[in-house]
């Protein structure tokens, strides 16, 4: 590995990290965690509107008051959003900051892997 290769290496390795701090600051803002098979979401509104076209089903997600998981993004904010996946779709509620049973510093949910 060239000393060019390391540098690239360490700056994402920033990025992620960075993004990963972003991340935890951010979660207890938001009401749901989504995830796609190519973004991870965390938003505040979530409707789903399954499509059966020609044999093929896929899922329409309209995402309003959103953050999303994208190290190359300038802003992860996103007002709306609308985003068709012919995937798997998970969407979880996150517990409400009234509840008893959460953490003080706020609920601890994973990231997505680093890939």
């Amino acid at each position: 590995m060239t000393d060019r290769d390391d540098e690239l290496a360490h700056y994402a390795a920033d990025q992620e990290l960075n993004l990963y701090k972003e991340y935890r600051d951010v979660i207890g803002l938001f009401r749901y965690i989504v995830e796609t098979d190519r973004r991870f979401y965390l938003a505040n509104s979530v409707e789903v509107i399954t499509h059966h076209e020609t044999g093929d089903t896929y899922f329409e997600l309209l995402l309003v008051d959103a953050w999303v998981w994208d190290v190359f993004r300038s802003s992860r904010f996103i007002q709306r959003a609308r985003i068709l996946s012919f995937r798997d779709v998970n969407i979880e509620e996150l517990p409400s900051r009234d509840d008893p049973d959460m953490p003080a510093d706020g609920p601890f949910v994973p990231p997505p892997p680093i890939e």
